[in-house]
């Protein structure tokens, strides 16, 4: 599978061969209607409880794992969750990482790829200015750059994601998932594709990249901000991503922050998990009826990330 090759599943499958040996097989958490006031159950998966705090590792693992690395290492450009995986990885693998954030980044994911011995550099107001710092940096030293959504081997890796999701809850009927750059959706869209379960996309308000997309029919430009846009604020989807979203995103939907930081709570009331703005957000259309199950539907809903301060969770 080359670079600009679209992942199917036979790529997930040797992907999740590949990488299992340094992810985790994140569990499921079945919560009760009643907990969320909702009419009906909801199953989460649980990638806060990742490698790094995200599921960013699995698509950092397989691109690393795929072919030779330059002695230079490796350079990925991130809001702060990509950055963390690349470093984890890089780490575990004995390559040296540089990693490019922009100025939102928050502190608790820059001392997480500090602290996996990356080399940090901040620069930017946001994720777009980060990226191209990194282009630059990895034309310069001849590394080889991790793109942090469009990038066939980061794709291959985030579908492990619906893989697992698929085998430990095969009755699912819909999956929301928070968008971003389109990463982790494109890679479930993959694997997903024709199945029969349908995936829902869960975006702030404040960075609507599928929404637009899918609206104006190619990837282009969107707005970024919002409580969650240190992870999820792309200026705009891959084009890798893009047709695969197509053919299996059969709803983007758009919350607002207040129903983010709701759902952020509402996990640790209910469940005790800390999650990041952006790891609620897929919960946050179930909570603010911003999509709603049709009846009989069984709703899965990814967790995708903890990457926060315990205490910025109100209450926790």
């Amino acid at each position: 599978m080359t670079d600009t090759s679209l992942p199917d599943q036979a790529a997930i499958r040797a992907a999740a061969a590949r990488i299992a040996p340094h992810i985790r097989r994140t569990p499921l958490m079945r919560l009760a209607g009643a907990d969320l006031g909702l009419p009906h159950d909801v199953i989460l998966k649980l990638e806060l409880l990742q490698a790094s705090g995200s599921f960013k590792p699995r698509g950092a693992f397989n691109t690393l794992l795929s072919g030779p690395v330059p002695a230079a290492g490796v350079v990925a450009a991130s809001g702060g969750n990509h950055g963390a995986a690349v470093a984890y990885a890089a780490r575990a693998l004995g390559i040296p990482a540089e990693i490019f954030v922009p100025e939102l980044t928050g502190p608790a994911k820059r001392a997480r790829i500090e602290g996996y011995g990356a080399r940090l550099v901040v620069g930017g107001a946001a994720y777009d200015a980060a990226r191209q710092a990194s282009e630059a940096r990895a034309a310069e030293t001849g590394a080889l750059q991790v793109h942090a959504y469009d990038q066939a081997t980061v794709l291959a890796g985030q579908g492990t994601v619906a893989l697992e999701f698929s085998e430990d809850a095969p009755a699912l009927t819909h999956v929301l998932v928070a968008t971003g750059g389109g990463g982790l959706i494109g890679g479930m869209s993959a694997w997903y594709a024709g199945s029969g379960t349908a995936l829902v996309s869960v975006e702030p308000e404040g960075c609507p990249t599928l929404a637009t997309a899918l609206r104006e029919g190619r990837p282009v430009p969107a707005p970024v901000g919002g409580v969650a846009a240190d992870s999820l604020g792309a200026r705009q989807v891959g084009a890798l991503m893009f047709p695969l979203a197509q053919r299996a995103v059969t709803a983007a939907v758009l919350v607002p922050d207040a129903a983010i930081l709701a759902a952020q709570r509402l996990l640790w009331d209910a469940a005790r998990l800390v999650a990041e703005p952006g790891g609620a957000v897929a919960l946050a259309a179930l909570i603010c009826g911003a999509w709603v199950a049709p009846p009989g539907a069984q709703v899965g809903v990814l967790v995708c990330g903890g990457n926060c301060a315990p205490g910025s969770v109100a209450g926790a």
